[in-house]
Parts: C-alpha cells; sequence; structure tokens
C-alpha cells in the first residue's frame, strides 16, 4: 500500500488551504495533505513559438535566459532576441556586449509600448543592436545545432533567411500560481515573491505574525517557501533551482525545529 506521502509525491496539487495551520495541500483526487511546512516548485510555462521543430534546437541553439552561461557561446556571431518587453532588452544589452549584431524580432509596431524608456533609450543607443518590428520567426533549420533562422515581415510579407545559430526566446512565461488562490504575495506577473522582496505592505497584507522577517526564499505565509521557475526573481535555471531547493530544506530545519 503507497503511504500518504507516496500519494502526495504522485498525484497534482490544486489548492492551497492557507486560513490556519498546519496547512493543507488539496490534490486532484480530492484528498487534503496536512502540512507544517510547504515548498512551492511548481514552476512556469514560458511563451513558445508555433514551429513544430522548436524543442529540437532547444539547448543547442534555442534559449530562454541570456547568463554568463550562453553568452561565450555566441560571441563574434549574429543572435536573435525574440520579444519586446523588458526582459528582452535586458538581453539584447547583454548580448551586444559580446555578439556582432543582435536582431531584436518583436511583435508590436515599437518597443516603447511594452519596454521601459531606459532600456529603449540604451538599444537606441547601440549601434549593434537592430530592432525589427512586426517580424517574427517562421522557421529555424539545422541538424543537431541551430544552423539558420527564417523570419518574416508581417508589413511586407517578405521572408529572410540568415545563418543565426544562437536564438534568445524572452517572450515571458506564465507561472504555475493559479493553485495558490492568494494565499501568498505575488508580484505584478504573478510570480511568488520572497525573502527581501517582500515589503512591508506586502507582510502587512497578508497579516505576517511573527517577529522575524521572513527567511531568503520564504513567502508572506510562514513556513511556505518557493523556489525555481515560479519565484519572482529566480534566474530560470535548472541549477539555480536545485541550489534554492536546498537552500529552502535548510530553512524548513529551521521551522520545524521551533
Amino acid at each position: 500500500m503507497p503511504t500518504r506521502r507516496q500519494i502526495a509525491i504522485a498525484k497534482g496539487a490544486t489548492r492551497l488551504a492557507c486560513d490556519r495551520a498546519p496547512y493543507a495541500v488539496h490534490l486532484d483526487d480530492g484528498l487534503p495533505v496536512p502540512a507544517r511546512v510547504v515548498i512551492i516548485a511548481t514552476g512556469a510555462q514560458y511563451r513558445k513559438l508555433a514551429l513544430e521543430n522548436l524543442s529540437q534546437f532547444e539547448g543547442v541553439g534555442v534559449y530562454y535566459g541570456a547568463t554568463p552561461m550562453e553568452a561565450p557561446l555566441c560571441a563574434g556571431e549574429e543572435v536573435v532576441v525574440v520579444g519586446g518587453g523588458n526582459s528582452a532588452g535586458q538581453a539584447a544589452v547583454y548580448l551586444a556586449a559580446s555578439a556582432t549584431r543582435v536582431h531584436m524580432f518583436v511583435r508590436g509596431l515599437r518597443l516603447a509600448d511594452t519596454m521601459s524608456q531606459y532600456l529603449v533609450q540604451r538599444i537606441e543607443e547601440q549601434p549593434s543592436i537592430e530592432v525589427r518590428t512586426q517580424a517574427e520567426i517562421v522557421a529555424l533549420e539545422g541538424a543537431e545545432h541551430l544552423e539558420r533562422v527564417r523570419w518574416k515581415d508581417k508589413r511586407t510579407g517578405a521572408v529572410e533567411t540568415s545563418d543565426i545559430r544562437h536564438v534568445f526566446m524572452m517572450a515571458g512565461a506564465v507561472p504555475n500560481t493559479r493553485w495558490l488562490q492568494r494565499c501568498v504575495a505575488l508580484d505584478d506577473n504573478g510570480f511568488v515573491k520572497t525573502g527581501a522582496d517582500l515589503s512591508d505592505e506586502d507582510l502587512a497584507a497578508a497579516r505576517w505574525s511573527l517577529p522575524r522577517r521572513p527567511h531568503l526564499l520564504e513567502t508572506s505565509l510562514p513556513g511556505v517557501f518557493a523556489v525555481g521557475d515560479v519565484r519572482s526573481g529566480n534566474v530560470k535555471r535548472v541549477a539555480s533551482a536545485v541550489g534554492e531547493g536546498s537552500i529552502a530544506i535548510a530553512f524548513v530545519h529551521q521551522v520545524l525545529g521551533r
């Protein structure tokens, strides 16, 4: 017979009952699992292009973040950044320091509609960044690694192909937080706020009852932690999520030890 803990791992969480302690995680079969401590690691769904072979190049030419891990891979090459928000703007500016040219593909008419003005200005001041509004990728080509990108200008219908080996998808993500039902403070994009990111107003609204402030990865609900892509400020990397999980476990022991 499976234990209650094994059942909790095997089923999906649909709701967190947070009005009293111990909390209860409700599973998709209706079974509530009581818990003094909860770690939220439900991740996020990244917005992806509707291309049949997209998964073929994920990690080998197509990336969902621009970090010191990816930047050296495209030094001295042309790259594509897809997206018109602040994350895309930050990625373009960062990659422009090592890439020969950064093509920004934006679905809208202009960057100022979706991006902070200070980033728009930085992009305009960087000659190696070329902004292509109303443009979209229509095909990815290559064998074991991405080799070519084909894109379309939606205004003219013109299609262009270029030997580009690196595409950075920065079109945003949707965190899996609907099941939390306002139990914890979220940022403007729906990601879970933790630790120092929680303002006094957040804690007051959550009726934080402890004399201490939240731990590093603790949410606005005492004893409830968030790690990985679902957490506001996470760098969206597996290694980072694993590290955060290890740190959270250390805090869990502190909470349970009190």
